[in-house]
């Protein structure tokens, strides 16, 4: 599965009593090749979780860090412009960025009412895993 990695999917899959715990484990089991990710969510999931449990999705390989951010500045500040009424966290502008650069992935996310509005490009949805 080519698949982007969000931080309530990463949260949901290693704590377990988050409400879509059983949902991320059933996705987790059709995982075949490292998830992309951003630090950004790595950072969240870090807050929400612990570092030591956020980092060991990159060490164990269920995660790669897939975006360099300087790189991607200026799209990043035209979709927080674009989204401003939505108010997006950094890791959401990442991962819509990130869905624009491999658009044949998969977002997985628990975050469906942002990710349900969010496009890439202008128009075109971003193509989600979700509960």
């Amino acid at each position: 599965m080519k698949a982007i990695a969000d931080t309530g999917f990463l949260v949901a899959l290693r704590n377990v009593r988050d409400q879509h715990h059983a949902w991320a484990k059933g996705v987790a089991e059709n995982i075949t090749e490292p998830l992309l990710t951003c630090e950004a969510v790595l950072a969240e999931t870090a807050w929400l979780l612990d570092t030591g449990r956020a980092l060991s999705f990159v060490t164990e390989g269920l995660v790669r860090i897939a975006f360099p951010m300087p790189d991607h500045l200026d799209r990043l500040q035209e979709l927080a412009a674009r989204y401003q009424d939505r108010r997006p966290d950094l890791a959401d502008l990442c991962l819509i960025r990130m869905s624009e650069l491999h658009p044949k992935h998969f977002v997985i996310t628990t975050d469906v009412t942002d990710f349900g509005v969010y496009r890439r490009g202008r128009r075109e949805v971003i193509p989600l895993i979700h509960p």
